[in-house]
């Protein structure tokens, strides 16, 4: 049985293009949503009078692929802030939306915007709710990348590698190991920062200024955390990443040691601490800094990623 989503992301060509590479969609169908006018065509919702959103209507197996990692390929696609544009594409029909028809999605959409909307500091400018109603798009449109493989396309091309592995592997466990087992492994330093709350010195580090292409892993448990091309020279003396690979890979808890008032950065599943996240990061990308401890991730470079098992991360580090 097929479940269905319906995704805004600006121009349908990109969209639909990369949803129809996910193993497990069925099917994606470029189209216009929630138009105040039947059957509008394209010339109509580019006068901007239909209120219509070009949106992409996609079938899938949820055995395949969760409704989850569909959202998270969606928000890899877009500008989250960005309000009636995306690319090089102004207008209402160009907005960002998630739509459903199936109250059983309700709280999962609901679920990934509010944890995206944390991570932008309250900018989020994704609509997410219940679908009006949705007309298919001129046939020209359908496949248009497929047909027109030079066409005008505003979607990363890294990211439809990504999709092509979307959802087709089970998922790898990263285990937290005891703590005898994670003494024994860590350094002090490393024991301290992740296990007791610790922080590094600033400008003497391992990765402050390592900016290769690579992933940041989890030093407890491997699990990835932050991909390079998030990282950026922030001059805190701390690596600085704009934002996590996903938003549920990290807790965010209120710290009020040492007399501040800030919020500490958790790995969700080991726990291990890892830094703070402020509010002065690039407004390009979102405005969010997240200050992580050299001491609590592993840097593995691109071009030991396969070999070390991290195969399926590539296609976000190759941006």
């Amino acid at each position: 049985m097929l479940n269905t989503i319906y995704f805004a992301g600006g121009c349908f060509w990109g969209i639909q293009h990369l949803f129809s590479l996910v193993p497990g969609v069925s099917e994606a169908i470029a189209g216009y949503a929630d138009s105040n006018v039947p059957n509008p065509t394209y010339r109509q919702v580019c006068t901007g009078a239909t209120d219509a959103a070009e949106t992409v209507k996609v079938d899938y197996d949820p055995d395949a692929v969760t409704l989850d990692e569909l959202i998270g390929l969606f928000f890899k696609a877009i500008d989250p802030v960005a309000v009636n544009r995306q690319g090089n594409d102004i207008g209402t029909q160009y907005r960002t939306g998630i739509f459903y028809t199936d109250v059983a999605d309700a709280a999962i959409v609901d679920k990934a915007i509010e944890a995206l909307d944390r991570q932008l500091g309250g900018r989020c400018a994704v609509e997410h709710a219940p679908l009006k109603n949705f007309y298919p798009a001129e046939e020209y449109h359908q496949d248009y990348l497929d047909k027109n493989p030079g066409g005008y396309c505003h979607v990363n091309p890294a990211l439809f590698r990504l999709a092509r592995t979307t959802g087709t592997k089970p998922k790898r466990a990263y285990p937290r190991p005891d703590d005898a087992t994670l003494q024994q492994r860590l350094t002090p330093l490393q024991w301290m920062v992740t296990q007791r709350g610790e922080t590094e010195r600033p400008f003497d580090n391992e990765y402050d200024h390592e900016f290769r292409k690579g992933i940041y892993v989890d030093i407890t448990t491997g699990e990835p955390l932050f991909a390079s091309s998030a990282k950026y020279n922030s001059g805190c003396g701390w690596p600085a990443f704009t934002r996590p690979i996903s938003p549920d890979l990290i807790d965010e808890l209120k710290d009020t040691s040492h007399g501040m008032i800030r919020t500490e950065v958790r790995a969700a599943h080991s726990g291990a601490h890892l830094g703070h996240v402020f509010p002065d990061g690039p407004k390009s990308e979102g405005g969010l800094r997240y200050c992580i401890n050299s001491a609590s991730l592993r840097f593995i470079p691109l071009e030991k990623m396969k070999e070390e098992g991290y195969g399926d991360y590539i296609g976000l580090v190759e941006k």
